[in-house]
């Protein structure tokens, strides 16, 4: 099932809140451009559903996209239903997961304020196979 992009966000520091921009420029095997994470390696990009952060809404926080430090905010795509080494496609974009969740080793706010946070559980990080730009809106096609 395909998905959109509902949010996307970057920043130039790790572990902060990321700000939400109109489009990015994804850098094949880097990252996207002007982001703090545009390092290679095999966490490149960050994906988090919607969904998953209505469950902290749910909760009683009062967060938005990007407030997790994720890159891609989706909505429609069961991210943690992708296995490691599927590709999508978002326009001329072609990602690859990588990874699922990750270890969080300092407490963000978030977690220290309700005693959970939903990025480590279910956000996943892929690698830029076909960089290019994309932008909030666009559908994210499983290939």
């Amino acid at each position: 099932m395909d998905g959109k992009i509902v949010s996307i966000n970057i920043s130039e520091k790790k572990s902060v809140r990321k700000r939400p921009v109109e489009e990015i420029e994804l850098i094949e095997n880097v990252g996207i451009k002007g982001d703090a994470h545009a390092e290679g390696g095999i966490r490149q990009v960050s994906l988090l559903a919607l969904e998953s952060i209505k469950k902290m809404i749910d909760l009683g926080l009062d967060v938005n996209p990007g407030d997790f430090a994720e890159n891609i905010t989706t909505e429609g795509i069961d991210l943690l239903s992708l296995p490691v080494g599927m590709k999508l496609a978002v326009g001329e974009v072609i990602l690859e997961v990588s990874q699922h969740g990750k270890i969080c080793h300092t407490k963000c706010n978030i977690f220290k304020t309700v005693g959970d946070c939903v990025m480590p559980k279910e956000g996943i990080f892929c690698k830029v196979i076909k960089g290019g730009k994309i932008k909030k809106g666009d559908v994210i096609k499983i290939l």
